[in-house]
């Protein structure tokens, strides 16, 4: 038996919420230089119903890089800046609500 989604009432297969989560937000890229020199890129504004964790796997298998999602961001070791955004938009993240640093 397929659940039922508890916020659109779909089922679970059929289940849009996170599709629409993905594109009302606004995201922003920074670049943030820490201790010895390291360069980090930042990533905020992805909410939970993006399912983050999700995410957070496919960006780093992507750019081969460590990384973690701790308060609500999610921070790339490196600076991807320069490819961060094609990336995200094809996880299905809006083009025009993605902003650069």
């Amino acid at each position: 038996m397929v659940g039922v989604c508890n916020n659109c009432g779909l089922p679970q297969d059929l289940c849009v919420c996170e599709t629409i989560a993905r594109e009302q937000q606004k995201i922003t890229v920074g670049l943030e230089k820490r201790k010895f020199g390291k360069k980090y890129t930042i990533i905020k504004g992805i909410e939970k119903e993006a399912n983050i964790d999700e995410i957070l796997k496919k960006l780093k298998t992507k750019f081969a890089c460590g990384g973690t999602a701790k308060g609500g961001q999610i921070e790339l070791q490196g600076n991807h800046k320069p490819r961060i955004k094609k990336v995200l938009v094809d996880l299905g993240f809006a083009e025009e609500t993605i902003e650069l640093r």
